[in-house]
């Protein structure tokens, strides 16, 4: 009797759903899937195409390192939907992030990079509610290590976020400063100006933070205070002006405060010595209306060495 084959389904890639990550754009949803292998521990799977419209160096031949800073936030989102039950309409606030890479394996090759993750996360919780998570990330790309990181937020209720920021979720017409000229892009490895986020200073080592709302990426949904991301791509790019054709190997940033849109925000940096030769040190501060806000320290592999892997 003749039996027939049992029949191959093909196997289809999707994106996660882009509330779970906060993106309004299915186009910048990084992640393609996840399991969890117990209450703490979650395995994810995503991908980043080859033309990312930002995360990539201006020749396109490698991404940049941000994305895996990306990558972890996403995920640490995705679970804290997904798997712990936080409404989507709660606010997840960033507290700290810290990350390294491998250069190396952030070159961009014929196919988009696939890559897979470790999640292991450790809940706060206050009166039943979940109100923070703690997650630790792997991230492999065919097996090989990509980067790793750590980050810590809070999630607060709407009615929370509303008393905390008062008169700031509705910020008048005139509640934005006016958009200063950038630096050069090619200073800081950006193509064209809008992608730039500092302006001269008025003295070396100091910046105004430029926050371009129009921006599709940085600015990639409404929000009424300027958001992390763009923090840390100061801070990027602050390394590019201090330290030409240096690559980002590890990071560590603590977000202080919230930094509003009508006041000026100063970006200043600190070169400090290293007993290697092949790595420098810079430290950036963002400060607003005398405070700060923002803290980011970041160690470079000097572009005549080859840059180590880092794990944090």
């Amino acid at each position: 009797m003749f039996i027939p084959a049992q029949r191959q389904h093909p196997r289809f890639t999707t994106t996660v759903p882009k509330e779970y990550v906060h993106r309004a754009a299915v186009a910048e949803v990084l992640l393609t899937g996840w399991r969890r292998l117990d209450d703490s521990r979650f395995v994810a799977s995503a991908q980043w195409p080859r033309t990312h419209s930002y995360f990539t160096s201006p020749c396109g031949l490698h991404y940049d390192s941000t994305l895996v800073a990306e990558t972890i936030r996403q995920v640490g989102t995705l679970v804290s939907h997904a798997e712990y039950g936080v409404p989507l309409n709660n606010h997840f606030i960033l507290n700290s992030l810290r990350y390294a890479c491998d250069p190396a394996q952030l070159e961009v090759l014929g196919t988009p990079a696939e890559l897979s993750l470790s999640v292991t996360c450790a809940k706060l919780c206050r009166g039943g509610r979940l109100t923070g998570v703690e997650f630790d990330v792997d991230i492999l790309r065919d097996g090989r290590p990509v980067g790793s990181g750590l980050a810590k937020a809070t999630m607060l209720r709407p009615e929370i976020y509303r008393r905390i920021r008062g008169e700031r979720l509705t910020p008048g017409p005139d509640a934005e400063a006016p958009l200063a000229e950038p630096v050069e892009p090619v200073l800081v490895d950006r193509r064209y100006a809008p992608d730039v986020v500092l302006s001269p200073g008025d003295a070396p080592r100091r910046w105004l933070l430029r926050a371009d709302r129009r921006h599709p990426i940085l600015f990639e949904h409404p929000n009424d205070h300027i958001p992390g991301m763009v923090l840390l791509e100061a801070a990027r790019q602050v390394t590019r002006l201090l330290a030409p054709g240096s690559t980002a190997i590890a990071t560590e940033n603590s977000f202080e405060r919230y930094v509003e849109f009508d006041s000026p925000c100063l970006i200043e940096a600190e070169e400090h010595d290293s007993a290697d030769p092949a790595v420098k040190v810079v430290s950036v501060r963002a400060e607003q209306d005398g405070r700060t806000a923002f803290t980011s320290t970041l160690t470079l592999a000097l572009p005549t060495a080859q840059a180590p892997a880092v794990r944090m």
